[in-house]
């Protein structure tokens, strides 16, 4: 052991089990174990599952086969015995065989035994097809119930806290069964079997749901859902194979090189054009092209719908395409409706009861529950099920014991499990995230205590956890997981935040009115920040956990100043509610930016002076009348269940983007589900990669000739600081396009069996056949781009680079083609510094847009550079007159003029209505620790009539690359 050598007897075994799915061991502990595999695969569990539907329902046709399988394998086993004794009789004779009378007598005993045992094992192995002929009846069954298992294991792969145990599943399905059963009683003795089956499916089929929903977070539970259906149709083969891995992959993995004229360009964009080029090769879309430049109005019609997942196709494609070629061709067209597409799919198809998940019902949980279960929160941000549990427990009339899990808490929690088991009070043990290093201990008691007959069985055992794949597996799997998230919408949260308001509280200030007013404005503050979430990029750099101990401390910060102070203290609210209170969670400055934004409109003389203060641009939402708390609560009851994107100060572009990033993530999780089983996927995979490998190899341009470039440039006058520029952006790519290369021709190797397949090019094979970039090439830049235009845009990025280097420095440059166009930026400032003799900290940017075509410039400028390839998000250009304007729906994004980037020494003061625009490399705007996206900010002026804060609270922002 380690390296000490020890005695030990032969005799010794070591036995270690895992409930972790697939675990990883290095090849020095494979080599020295023997790993056995015991996860079941889905042939062996619809075997398992077919028993269990047959004893229930058919219990004697089951028993018959339990008995004719041990009398098939009793009278085989007595063949195997008659004929090792005939060999030992006769291994033993000695003379004459003939002669040995007692010899003779005994083989011929044995023929006839022999012949009366095959006779048997004849019938019964005939009986034994009959009875498996009767049992294929609810295959069926098996077959459904198999499914939804390993729809439900894959769970665990989306979150570790996603576990779920195979007995508790047969469990289930059992029940199922038995309830289905009684649920039916209007049911004879000759209905047709196919009908009990069907009452089977469907039953155990929504059972699963409901049993999976309440421990799923609301953003998976239609993923769930989706996989359900998709996995139950493809079990009986309703779903092609290449339909399906287009709506989750897109079409061609590297681009496509073939190039059709897009006859639609006033509505489709060049990248959606591709898709329809792509999905036009597809058996079932083929004339997709030709129906675009036969009925282009009637297209563009359908596109421009608010809802074209349930308008009419053009020309004969309605009575074409079913739900799940309808959900393709909005994949490709209208992404923002995938996901109402796949819950319509769903429905359809499961029935809607399946996207329209039970409501919370802890009373219900605990009824089902016993105390072998422990009853698991898993918790979301400023949700705390305390209360709830301690209301259900007042109740039932239950004690709860208490105790929220730390450092040095560990006695104090066992003792209170010794008293709970005994007494049969509920142990509430909170925050076990906190203390990962003792639920091991915690697992092993529970793990006694159901073993024990003594345990008082009203006992109970809460916890509660944030997510952590740390969490011990077996705790998951034997509990019953509940998910606990805050309320959805600005309506659903003012309520939760007034409901927490008593009388008094809400009479406590001498200033009644004014407190009154604000403190729904301060509300209104709160339930924005939260929702705002939901337009990711557009709402939050970084998504904020802001939470109830906030709003109370702000609140009483608003009670207190408003007594203290007659005339209202402005400045200070504004900096304790936005600086210090919620700004003390604010890591990011344009976020503290937006939240100063808000807080000025909602905190100044206007909302006390109004009498409808606006709260946003839609006209439901102001400051109303004063009144009690009623009066509050019942205008807060009638605002919209939806929220409008007006609400935020945001275009109706800012939900479409929201549903887009919904729809991806939706088909990326699945995408993912399937690239971990890839290994099982076989030679049709290998197949494509191979194509893949082949295409890439064709493309990835050559790398740089570093000496020839050094010698080419030492002729030329460009600025030093450029030209270091250009050497460093070469010495990254040839890093970049050597790893590529290497890595092809290793995994092309690999793949013929030549060379040994690392981790690292396992990786870059699951990569390439979900169509995504292999991480191991992201090191050079950030882009969240799938592979096939990555790799178009590395082809550009160094078609850009060779020019520079062979011919001449750019007129125009393409800031998105550098690894680090900071550093670009930083050598045009060492430049001018240099030219003009000046520190390079004295100078600063202007920014001039140039409307120009590019090619109408041939000189590029004395200082600075022209700069070209910059999207605009949250707004449009407005080229008539320079400045930011509304977006058209459905333009999410837009090509941003070339910009003079110009180094000064006195920087013109920005006018009143010029935004300060940040430019980002990509659309994640946090970036990284080791590489933040944000890089500069860029002033724009705002246009007539909008002001700076109109476009921070769309979150307006330039980009150097795009997702797609």
């Amino acid at each position: 052991i380690g390296d000490k050598e020890l005695d030990y007897n032969r005799d010794f075994r070591f036995y270690l089990t895992t409930k972790l799915h697939n675990p990883h061991y290095t090849p020095e502990v494979s080599t020295k174990t023997t790993i056995v595999n015991f996860v079941v695969k889905e042939q062996g569990l619809e075997a398992q599952l077919l028993g269990t539907v047959v004893q229930m329902e058919e219990p004697a046709l089951e028993e018959q086969k339990s008995e004719l399988v041990v009398k098939v394998a009793a009278a085989k086993h007595k063949l195997v015995d008659l004929e090792n004794e005939i060999l030992r009789l006769l291994s033993n004779a000695k003379g004459s065989l003939l002669d040995d009378e007692s010899l003779v007598n005994t083989l011929n005993a044995s023929k006839v035994t022999s012949e009366e045992v095959t006779s048997q094992l004849v019938v019964s192995e005939e009986t034994e097809k009959k009875i498996d002929a009767a049992r294929m009846g609810y295959v069926a069954v098996a077959v459904r119930s198999s499914t939804l298992y390993f729809v439900l294991n894959d769970m665990t792969k989306v979150d570790p806290m996603y576990q779920f145990s195979l007995d508790s599943y047969v469990d289930l399905f059992k029940e199922s069964i038995a309830k289905s059963r009684s649920s039916r009683q209007t049911m004879t003795l000759t209905d047709d079997l196919s009908e009990r089956i069907a009452a089977i499916n469907d039953f155990h089929t929504f059972a699963v749901y409901a049993y999976a929903c309440r421990g799923l977070f609301e953003r998976h539970k239609l993923l769930f859902s989706f996989q359900m259906c998709i996995r139950v149709m493809q079990s009986v083969h309703k779903v092609p194979l290449d339909e399906y891995e287009f709506l989750l992959k897109g079409g061609n993995l590297l681009g496509n090189d073939e190039r059709v004229t897009n006859p639609v360009t006033d509505f489709c964009t060049e990248p959606v054009w591709l898709g329809v080029v792509d999905l036009n090769r597809m058996p079932r879309f083929q004339g997709l092209v030709s129906s675009f430049e036969q009925a282009g109005k009637a297209w563009k019609s359908w596109f421009q719908s608010s809802s074209p997942e349930i308008e009419a196709l053009p020309g004969d494609w309605e009575g074409k395409c079913n739900e799940l070629q309808r959900m393709i061709l909005l994949r490709v067209l209208r992404p923002d409706r995938v996901t109402i597409q796949a819950a319509k799919f769903v429905s359809t198809n499961l029935g809607p009861q399946f996207v329209d998940p039970p409501p919370f019902d802890l009373r219900a949980i605990y009824d089902n529950s016993s105390y072998k279960t422990p009853l698991i929160f898993v918790l979301s941000p400023g949700v705390d099920p305390t209360n709830n549990l301690m209301a259900l427990a007042e109740v039932l009339g239950k004690k709860v014991e208490n105790c929220a899990l730390g450092q040095g808490q560990s006695q104090f929690a066992e003792a209170m499990l010794a008293r709970g088991l005994e007494g049969g009070n509920w142990v509430f043990l909170a925050n076990c995230h906190l203390m990962l290093s003792w639920a091991p201990t915690l697992e092993k008691l529970i793990d006694n205590f159901c073993a024990s007959p003594t345990v008082n069985p009203t006992f109970r055992l809460w916890l509660t956890s944030d997510p952590n794949p740390k969490f011990p597996i077996a705790i998951l799997q034997r509990g019953i997981k509940m998910t606990t998230e805050p309320p959805r919408g600005l309506r659903a949260n003012l309520l939760r935040l007034y409901n927490t308001v008593t009388s008094d509280r809400f009479q406590r200030c001498k200033q009644a009115k004014k407190y009154k007013r604000l403190l729904f404005c301060l509300c209104w503050f709160h339930a924005l920040l939260l929702e705002r979430r939901k337009f990711n990029n557009l709402g939050w750099n970084i998504p904020y956990d802001f939470n109830e101990s906030d709003f109370a401390i702000s609140e009483d910060v608003l009670a207190i100043y408003l007594d203290e102070y007659e005339d209202t203290p402005w400045e200070a609210l504004k900096y304790l509610i936005a600086q210090a209170n919620y700004g003390g969670r604010v890591t990011d400055d344009w976020d503290r930016r937006l939240m100063l934004v808000y807080v000025g409109q909602f905190f100044c003389e206007d909302i006390l002076e109004l009498d409808q203060a606006p709260l946003a641009d839609s006209p439901e939402y102001f400051v109303p009348e004063d009144g009690d708390l009623q009066t509050y609560g019942d205008f807060i009851r009638n605002l919209p269940l939806e929220d409008p994107p007006a609400a935020f100060g945001q275009h109706s572009n800012a939900q479409i983007a929201s549903q887009i990033d919904n729809g991806r993530e939706l088909l990326s999780t699945i995408l993912g589900l399937q690239a971990m089983g890839a290994a099982e996927g076989g030679k049709g995979n290998d197949e494509k990669i191979m194509g893949v490998l082949s295409n890439l190899k064709d493309k990835v341009p050559d790398v740089f000739d570093l000496a020839n470039v050094k010698l080419n440039l030492s002729t030329r006058s460009d600025p030093d600081a450029l030209k270091t520029v250009l050497l460093q952006e070469l010495e990254r790519y040839n890093k970049l396009l050597g790893a590529i290369k290497s890595q092809l021709v290793a995994l092309e190797k690999g793949m013929q069996g030549m060379v040994v397949i690392t981790p690292e090019l396992e990786a870059v094979y699951n990569a390439m056949l979900i169509g995504a970039v292999p991480k191991a090439w992201g090191f050079c830049y950030p882009s969240l781009k799938p592979l096939g235009s990555w790799t178009q845009e590395l082809e550009l990025r160094i078609y850009q680079m060779r020019h520079w280097a062979n011919t001449a420095q750019p007129v125009v440059f393409w800031l998105s083609g550098f690894t680090y166009p900071t550093g670009f930026l930083t050598a045009l400032l060492q430049t001018a510094a240099r030219k003009n003799g000046v520190s390079i900290d004295s100078l600063n940017w202007e920014f001039l847009i140039i409307n120009q075509h590019e090619d109408s410039i041939v000189v590029g400028p004395k200082d600075g550079a022209y700069v070209k390839g910059l999207f605009l998000e949250g707004a449009r250009w407005d080229f008539e007159h320079d400045c930011l304007a509304e977006p058209n729906p459905m333009d999410l994004y837009c090509n941003m003029p070339m910009i003079h980037f110009k180094p000064v020494e006195t920087k013109k003061k920005a006018s009143k209505g010029t935004y300060s625009c940040p430019l980002y490399m990509y659309p994640i705007r946090t970036g990284t620790r080791e590489r933040p996206s944000f890089m500069i900010a860029v002033d724009l002026r705002c246009g007539a009539g909008k002001s700076p804060d109109l476009w921070t609270k769309r979150g307006t922002a330039m980009l150097l690359s795009l997702s797609t």
